[in-house]
């Protein structure tokens, strides 16, 4: 297989992306894939979702990065499924229940 060229950065846009951020995977994780299959310079994200949480992250590039602070004020929607009636052993998600 050929090498990869690595992404013309001069190429890319300003913008926002939602990135629909899967259970496991923290926010600066999905922010550093998006800067090396990008190659933009300046890759941020609006808010940090806990790792074991699922939604949306606002992932902000370029001069955008500075909507950050704007977007954080936004209002938000918090979604949870609550299991009641057992315990785990780190009191989380992670464990499986005893």
């Amino acid at each position: 297989m050929p090498p990869q060229r690595s992404p013309d950065a001069s190429r890319f846009a300003t913008g926002v992306l939602n990135v629909d951020k899967s259970a496991g995977e923290t926010s600066f994780s999905v922010v550093n894939r998006l800067r090396r299959l990008t190659g933009a310079h300046r890759v941020g994200h609006a808010g940090t979702l806990d790792p074991l949480a699922t939604g949306v992250l606002p992932v902000l590039f370029e001069s955008a990065t500075r909507l950050a602070e704007f977007a954080l004020k936004l209002p938000k929607t918090y979604v949870a499924d609550i299991h009641l009636g057992f315990v785990t052993a780190t009191d989380d998600a992670e464990a499986e229940p005893e």
